[in-house]
């Protein structure tokens, strides 16, 4: 059984007021292709189909137009809501759409979904858990506010949850889970809303753990394993939606899935989204328009940073977007910024290390030895001779 695995779609997210819709449907082409070419018997949809509770019409209308393609051979598709997502808005289609095999899910289910394979004769057994936050679960977690507490407890809610809707698996069929959720260990980026205060509303990976051959996960915008017991995998999102992932490659998962075997997992980047590149030009306004004059990544969505010596006028603001309107932020920093920088980064190194870096400006690159180092922090008895240090390195 073949299975491809996508999540975070936000259908209608700007970038600072930019549209993406056209990446977005560039993007379900892509994805389209994939599933046929690489022959997926189902696909998983792990969550935030939309940015918003509310999405614009273009947004509702693409995710129609997407489960109707990828599903226009008898392909089944399961999608569950993610946080961005209004639950009664995803499930409110599936009168619908219950005929094509595409199945939606806003809320929690009370149990498994048993999807038939004709190509293999395979039976897919799925633990589908939409995304559960305390209100979706519909209960006080607990009476403390204790972090590592009410994390324990949200992880042993979702943990009895996934155990439910798992209770269908058998060594017969092909057994996966699928949720929206935040994963402790997993690699954030700015551009997903957080699901948690501070660490916890955050999921142990063990609470996933239900025997399932493959959890398909979605929340986290960079593709990434998540280690614990089984396979368990964000598949990321398929464009990048704020800077914080600039650079990052855009993927889905295709799966090769036999009942009671291993997972044969291929990771498959996609071409369709415009990259998110930041230039940080220390040579000023000229370094900028060499590097548009060469064409430096000209698809590109650009976030700068200038190192400037004096103010940047509204003028160069105006000519820098007519000349390429990929332009998305511009930020000077002059020489005092640059200082400031410097110094908060300064600011949290250990005083050992503040020392060491003192000694090499005084000698001129001279490294002090260990007992040196001994030393002077045994003289160091009080607030005061540290803070003399700190002024006398920022008088350098």
């Amino acid at each position: 059984m073949r299975i491809l695995h996508t999540a975070d779609w936000h259908f209608g997210k700007t970038l600072e007021g930019r549209s993406r819709l056209e990446e977005q449907i560039a993007f379900v082409e892509e994805l389209n292709r994939i599933a046929d070419d690489q022959q997926a018997d189902l696909i998983l949809m792990a969550g935030d189909v939309y940015d918003s509770v509310n999405p614009p019409a273009a947004a509702e209308q693409l995710f129609y137009e997407a489960a109707a393609k990828l599903t226009a051979n008898g392909r089944p598709m399961v999608i569950i809501a993610g946080n961005h997502d209004q639950p009664e808005r995803i499930s409110s289609a599936t009168p619908l759409v219950r005929g094509r095999g595409i199945h939606l899910l806003g809320v929690p289910a009370a149990e498994g979904l048993q999807i038939q394979i004709p190509r293999t004769s395979e039976t897919a057994v799925i633990a589908p858990l939409s995304y559960p936050s305390e209100a979706r679960l519909n209960e006080l977690l607990t009476d403390d506010n204790e972090e590592n507490l009410i994390r324990r407890a949200y992880s042993e809610r979702v943990g009895l949850l996934m155990k439910q809707l798992s209770a269908g698996f058998r060594p017969d069929t092909v057994n996966l889970a699928m949720s929206h959720v935040y994963v402790l260990g997993g690699v954030e980026t700015d551009s997903e809303r957080p699901i948690q205060v501070g660490g916890a509303y955050t999921v142990d990976p063990s609470a996933l753990y239900t025997g399932a051959q493959y959890t398909a996960l979605g929340h986290l915008h960079r593709a990434q394993a998540v280690k614990g017991e089984g396979m368990i995998r964000y598949s990321g999102s398929p464009l990048a939606y704020s800077f914080s992932e600039a650079g990052q490659a855009k993927s889905v998962t295709m799966l090769d899935i036999q009942p009671g075997g291993i997972p044969q997992m291929e990771e498959i980047f996609l071409t369709s989204g415009r990259p998110l590149v930041r230039w940080k030009a220390k040579g000023g306004l000229t370094e900028v328009y060499q590097w548009l004059e060469e064409g430096r990544d000209p698809n590109a969505f650009i976030d700068l940073e200038i190192s400037l010596q004096e103010a940047l006028a509204m003028s160069d603001i105006q000519n820098l977007r007519k000349a390429y309107g990929g332009i998305v932020n511009i930020r000077p920093v002059y020489p005092e910024t640059e200082m400031q920088e410097q110094f908060s980064e300064r600011s949290q190194l250990p005083v050992h290390e503040l020392f060491r870096k003192f000694y090499e400006r005084q000698t001129g690159g001279a490294v002090p030895e260990d007992r040196l180092v001994e030393l002077f922090l045994e003289l160091i008895d009080s607030e005061d001779t540290l803070e003399q240090l700190n002024q006398d390195q920022d008088m350098q």
